[in-house]
């Protein structure tokens, strides 16, 4: 081992490509998981402004296997992709709850989208959760390895985290600098989605007001705020500020 080191230095291959080329296997010669290199990390779609390099502050890289980034890499893209919909369904069913034609025929689904779930009765409940065991069921036979002593809990090695075979449409593109684009830009909503709908309901159980509603009584507040600054200007007597929105 020795003597091929040093053949390759003087070579002038440096050791670290060696290690880099193995950690991109999440495995060692002899079989067990390598610590991820931060070039590794690099090269992974998600990696964006403000941050040149790889974000993370709290070092879970510096102990991780690639098996465990691809992991966590499929556990992101899947969170996001929850929280999108998440995020949309809240301002949509707030919006909608009114609508003859929603799911909503007898008017029981009202107020903050925090409380619809526990407003809505039978026959709501049963397809939705059918439809999502058959979701999770493909996802995790498409990209998860057979449970066994050394793979559980792993991805398949030849399946791309978050790439189901799901496009319909066609959107996916073939180059793959555009390829790694569009999957950062995926990554990038679905991260502002995971800390909006976190915001949505801290709000909504802090305030138990609508997202909008909550959003429109701020602009009156501080439309008060601003006219009551123009009436001490000119003297008039100030405009006093409503209960409901002193506490905001």
């Amino acid at each position: 081992m020795n003597t091929m080191r040093a053949l390759s230095q003087k070579a002038g291959v440096q050791p670290v490509m060696r290690r880099s080329v193995v950690a991109r296997s999440g495995k060692s010669l002899s079989g067990g998981d390598v610590p991820v290199t931060i070039e590794y990390l690099k090269g992974l779609p998600g990696v964006t402004a403000p941050f040149a390099d790889v974000f993370d502050p709290a070092g879970f890289a510096k102990t991780a296997s690639v098996r465990d980034v691809r992991r966590w890499r499929e556990s992101e893209i899947v969170h996001g992709r929850v929280s999108m919909l998440a995020a949309l369904g809240f301002i949509v069913g707030e919006q909608l709850q009114d609508f003859p034609l929603f799911f909503n025929f007898d008017g029981r689904v009202s107020g903050p989208a925090i409380f619809h779930f526990q407003q809505i009765g039978q026959g709501f409940w049963e397809p939705l959760l059918i439809a999502i065991g058959v979701a999770e069921s493909y996802r995790v036979a498409i990209g998860w390895a057979t449970p066994t002593g050394n793979g559980f809990n792993s991805l398949k090695d030849d399946y791309e985290p978050g790439d189901l075979g799901f496009d319909p449409l066609g959107l996916k593109p073939t180059e793959p600098e555009a390829l790694k684009e569009m999957q950062t830009k995926e990554l990038n909503n679905g991260r502002l989605a995971m800390i909006a709908i976190a915001a949505f309901v801290a709000q909504e159980l802090v305030e138990q007001t609508e997202i909008f509603e909550h959003l429109f009584l701020r602009f009156e507040k501080e439309a008060i705020l601003e006219l009551d600054d123009i009436e001490r200007d000119i003297g008039l007597p100030v405009t006093p500020l409503p209960e409901n929105l002193k506490a905001i």
